[in-house]
């Protein structure tokens, strides 16, 4: 079980039920739900000074409108190292592209990529 996790996506029936698995679950005590990829940043940002109230898990949407989740990554790189060594980045997409898959995966902040809709045998599997 994980304390904190960070939701990012501008769905939000896909953050509803996503959100209720991980608390239901058991995944994890506290979910922060954020629709924008922006916003995220914004949120790890103001919360960088302490691994207290960073999430260790972040699942990441790649399509989303202004910027998308590999926007977000770009972004990520660039935010201070305790948020990139604390926080464990999974893709959580519908995208069933090859190309999306490919290049979500060898992102060295990516740690898994999964498909949508999150199931509680998907949430088993994740570990670090």
């Amino acid at each position: 079980m994980f304390e904190r996790v960070l939701l990012v996506d501008d769905n939000d029936i896909d953050n509803f039920i996503n959100e209720r698995m991980i608390t239901t679950s058991n995944f994890s005590k506290q979910v922060t739900v954020k629709n924008s990829a922006e916003g995220a940043l914004d949120f790890l940002r103001r919360n960088s000074d302490s691994t207290d109230t960073l999430p260790q898990v972040i699942f990441l949407d790649l399509n989303m409108p202004v910027m998308d989740g590999f926007g977000f990554l770009v972004e990520y790189e660039k935010l201070p190292d305790i948020i990139k060594k604390f926080c464990k980045v999974i893709v959580l997409s519908s995208s069933i592209s090859a190309e999306d898959i490919n290049r979500a995966s060898t992102n060295p902040y990516v740690t898994k990529y999964l498909n949508k809709p999150l199931s509680e045998k998907y949430l088993q599997a994740v570990s670090f």
